[in-house]
């Protein structure tokens, strides 16, 4: 967890002067390019801590800020990030700006375990580029619906 807290703080510190960057544009995704919550399943009670696995089809993932040689990112690929508890998405033309509720896997990590308290909760993926900028088109995941049941009650 603390390779994911230094990825959050290092984006956050990166974002406004990525932002006014014109010169930063957005990367293409490849047709038919999808990302999904692997576990846990939609609609199921789960015993916390909750363990998310992400998944990605027809594209890569790398760690943020990854470039080549030649100063250019490496095509079809990019970095999960994570929504928990958002009512809707955020601006998909710019980087994603981490927070409570909205994850940074920077270090191209495809799973994370969250301590999320009792109750509903939604959760959803948003793949970006090398400087967090979602692809164009946006490769988001369906939003899920999970249900954290309360400490020793049986599942």
């Amino acid at each position: 967890m603390k390779k994911t807290l230094f990825s959050v703080i290092a984006c956050s510190l990166l974002m406004p002067a990525l932002a006014d960057d014109p010169k930063i544009p957005r990367q293409p995704s490849p047709k038919g390019a999808k990302v999904m919550i692997i576990l846990p399943r939609d609609g199921k009670t789960v015993k916390g801590p909750v363990r998310v696995a992400f998944g990605i089809k027809g594209m890569g993932v790398c760690p943020a800020g990854l470039v080549l040689p030649d100063g250019k990112p490496k095509e079809n690929t990019g970095h999960h990030h994570l929504l928990v508890d958002t009512e809707k998405l955020p601006s998909l033309g710019l980087p994603l700006v981490a927070s409570k509720t909205l994850l940074h896997f920077g270090g191209g990590q495809t799973e994370v375990t969250l301590d999320l308290p009792p109750g509903k909760h939604t959760l959803q993926l948003v793949f970006a580029d090398y400087a967090h900028i979602p692809h164009n088109p946006p490769v988001v995941s369906k939003k899920i619906t999970i249900t954290v049941a309360p400490k020793g009650a049986k599942k």
